[in-house]
C-alpha cells in the first residue's frame, strides 16, 4: 500500500508542480516547447505505468462486492472516452490538451473544449463501480477529481496565455459540458463530419483494448471478468 500511495503522490506532484505558471514558463524557455512537452509526456507515462503496477501489487481491501450490472458500466462508457481521447489528442486545441499545435480548435471542440480531460474523467468514473477495492477507489477517485479540477485550471491557463479577448473568441463555439454548445446552437453541427475518422480510429482502439490490450497492458481481462459475473 505504501508503494501505491507513493506512486500516486508522485503522479499528482508531476502534474501539479509544473502547472505553476512561473515554473512552466522557465522550463519551456530552457528546453523549448516541443522538448518540454515530449519530456513531460514521457514522465507522465512512466509514472502512470508505475502507478498501475503499484496498484496491482497493493493489498486488496474490499469495500463492496461488484454486482453484475456494474461490470457493464465501463463497457458502455469507454467507447465515448476513447473517441474523446483520440480526437482530442489528434486535433489542435489551443484551449486545452492536444498533441497538435494550431491557432484554432479542431472540430472536436464543438463537442467539448476539454475532450482529453473528459476522456480521463469518463475512464476513471466508469471504472469505480466494478472495482470495489480501496486501492481502486483511491486511484480512480483521485483521477476523476484531478480531471474535474483540470476544467477550471486549463481555462485559467488558456485565458492567461491567449488573452481574454482571444480566449472568448475561441471558446464562444465550445462548452465544458459535452454537447452543450451544439444543443444551444453556438457550435456548427456541420463540423461533426470531420469527426468520422477519429471515431472509427477510436472504435478500432476500443475493440483491440477490450479483446487484447487491457489484459496485455493492465493485467485483468475485462471479457473474462464480465463472463464470470454472469
Amino acid at each position: 500500500m505504501m508503494e501505491f500511495l507513493t506512486a500516486l503522490a508522485a503522479f499528482l506532484a508531476a502534474h501539479l508542480i509544473p502547472a505553476s505558471p512561473g515554473l512552466r514558463a522557465r522550463l519551456i524557455a530552457a528546453m523549448g516547447r516541443k522538448a518540454y512537452l515530449a519530456a513531460y509526456s514521457a514522465l507522465s507515462l512512466v509514472l502512470l505505468g508505475w502507478l498501475v503496477a503499484a496498484a496491482q501489487r497493493a493489498e486488496t481491501v474490499w469495500l463492496w462486492e461488484p454486482a453484475p450490472w456494474q461490470w457493464h458500466v465501463p463497457f458502455v462508457a469507454m467507447p465515448f472516452a476513447a473517441f474523446l481521447l483520440v480526437a482530442g489528442l489528434a486535433q489542435p486545441n489551443p484551449l486545452s490538451i492536444s498533441l497538435r499545435s494550431g491557432p484554432e480548435p479542431g472540430p472536436v471542440a464543438a463537442v467539448t473544449r476539454h475532450p482529453v480531460l473528459w476522456a480521463f474523467l469518463v475512464w476513471a468514473a466508469s471504472h469505480i463501480p466494478p472495482n470495489g477495492t480501496l486501492v481502486a477507489l483511491l486511484l480512480f477517485g483521485t483521477m476523476a477529481a484531478f480531471s474535474l479540477a483540470g476544467f477550471v485550471l486549463l481555462d485559467v491557463k488558456a485565458r492567461r496565455r491567449l488573452g481574454a479577448e482571444r480566449w472568448h473568441a475561441l471558446s464562444a463555439g465550445t462548452s465544458v459540458v459535452p454537447f452543450a454548445a451544439l444543443v444551444s446552437g453556438r457550435a456548427d453541427r456541420r463540423s461533426l463530419r470531420a469527426l468520422v475518422l477519429p471515431a472509427l480510429a477510436a472504435a478500432a482502439l476500443y475493440v483491440w483494448f477490450v479483446v487484447q490490450g487491457h489484459a496485455l497492458l493492465i493485467g485483468p481481462d475485462p471479457l473474462a471478468g464480465l463472463a464470470a459475473m454472469r
